[in-house]
């Protein structure tokens, strides 16, 4: 296969090829950009490699642009990087590596390009395009790359035990390959993560989640995570996850799987959002049940608190995994703890005050929330589906026509504590407090409006049962 048309595409390709010519240097296109660029993906990523000094190269490249191009050197891999608008083009020497078995660190040294190729991680990023005068545009493609693109197959170009012992990081990647471009993973590759899913235990945390995150960023990360579970690998980062899998029965009566739940779930929230945190919502909102567990003979399986007891341990899991300890871990627990609350508000007689509450605790979140709610809904049974989802509809209009009403989304007390202290001439205490709570509470409840005349009313009338009096202003 020639891909010389592909490269003509954009001038960079034949600079590099001049540059390389006249150092006699041979140099090639390789890695993801190849695959890329064969699966008609968009990229602005380019990896080069020459039999030679990369640094070198990429040095020569720059000179021959007359207006400056930012380029960076890191000698200590051996590596420089090119800057041209929005794409980065990265240089390196073609090098052969070797591992210690408690480092994925290699020890590297020059090499040919076929040791450059063979030292990859998978067939698919094994090819590279030649940028030699004498065969320009020409595949490099010893393993068979191109065929298992179109058998849609990730595969090690060696061994693959050797391959994932060495870099056991791969592994999280074979995954993170197959849910991005949906392909399977070849059986022996898969034996091999499996064999060799302890080697994770060398990979820092946030190498993992890097990876992780890609995965529930793809269009339907149930793929993704089904081959973790299976392969064994999500049992050595994420064993709360794991605890979910398994359907337990007692005198006939058992509870669904909450494991395949929860990837349901996840998919249904991917059809209608594509933010990471609300994803991470979903793959939370049941991780406390196998905690909360409880077998009753009168009434089943029940898991009581688990909204609350998965919201405690949300903190936990996202310091240990490594995932930002600010408002998106705030944002998450804060989903998790309400995502049964609108389940409640579905029935016909439900009240304003507990509208109102849902409104103050969810704030500019609410949106979110129904949405996690609506992916909760997962009976095979369609017209029960149904029946949620207009219900919730009922639930969504009723939430904007209480907010219009009475904008209770985020709002503070009409009474502040400065207020209250300069009205009563008293310090800061804790009757402050119990006197703003009163004032939220009745507004929630809807016994008065959430404005400042009111709420400075029901405040002389709390102060004057407390024993307060206002000072007489001179």
């Amino acid at each position: 296969m020639n891909l010389k048309h592909k490269l003509d595409e954009h001038e960079v390709f034949g600079r590099v090829a001049e540059t390389s010519f006249r150092l006699g240097l041979e140099s090639y296109v390789v890695g993801g950009y190849v695959r890329d660029l064969v699966l008609g993906r968009p990229s602005k990523d380019i990896d080069f490699t020459c039999v030679g000094s990369g640094i070198h190269l990429a040095q020569e490249v720059a000179k021959t642009y007359q207006e400056h191009v930012p380029l960076s050197v890191f000698k200590n891999f051996g590596t420089a990087m090119l800057k041209l608008d929005d794409w980065e083009l990265e240089f390196v020497g073609a090098r052969k590596e070797s591992y210690r078995t408690e480092s994925r660190k290699p020890i590297v040294e020059d090499g040919t390009l076929m040791e450059d190729l063979e030292r990859r991680d998978f067939t698919i990023n094994a090819m590279a395009i030649s940028l030699n005068r004498e065969n320009y545009g020409e595949l490099v493609d010893p393993f068979d790359g191109l065929g298992d693109m179109k058998r849609k197959l990730i595969r090690t170009p060696l061994e693959p035990g050797i391959t994932f012992s060495d870099d056991p990081l791969r592994m999280m990647r074979a995954v993170r390959f197959a849910a991005q471009l949906n392909f399977d993973i070849d059986a022996d590759t898969f034996y091999a993560l499996s064999e060799n899913a302890s080697r994770l235990q060398i990979i820092s945390a946030e190498r993992i989640i890097d990876e992780l995150n890609k995965i529930i960023l793809t269009p339907k990360p149930s793929y993704g995570f089904k081959l973790l579970f299976a392969s064994k690998l999500l049992h050595e980062f994420f064993p709360e996850m794991v605890e979910l899998q398994g359907v337990d029965s007692v005198d006939d009566k058992s509870h669904k799987d909450n494991f395949y739940h929860t990837l349901q779930v996840l998919d249904n929230v991917c059809q209608t959002s594509d933010d990471l945190w609300l994803r991470w919502a979903a793959i939370m909102h049941d991780i406390a049940k196998p905690a909360t567990k409880r077998f009753s003979p009168k009434v089943g399986w029940t898991f009581h608190g688990h909204e609350d007891k998965g919201a405690k341990m949300t903190p936990g899991i996202f310091r240990r995994l490594k995932l930002p300890m600010d408002d998106r871990m705030k944002y998450v627990q804060k989903l998790v703890r309400l995502h049964l609350r609108p389940i409640a508000l579905v029935k016909d007689e439900v009240t304003d005050s507990a509208l109102r509450r849902l409104l103050f605790d969810a704030g500019n979140d609410i949106e979110d929330l129904m949405k996690l709610c609506r992916a909760d809904i997962t009976s095979k049974n369609n017209k029960k589906v149904q029946r949620y989802l207009e219900n919730f509809d009922k639930v969504d209009q009723k939430l904007k026509e209480v907010e219009e009403k009475d904008q209770i989304r985020n709002f503070q007390p009409p009474v502040s504590g400065e207020e209250i202290m300069a009205t009563f001439g008293i310090p800061p205490s804790k009757i402050i407090g119990d006197i703003k709570e009163e004032i939220k509470e009745a507004i929630l409840e809807g016994r008065i409006q959430n404005n400042p005349e009111e709420a400075r009313a029901l405040m002389l009338k709390i102060a004057l049962e407390k024993g307060l009096s206002p000072i007489e202003k001179s």
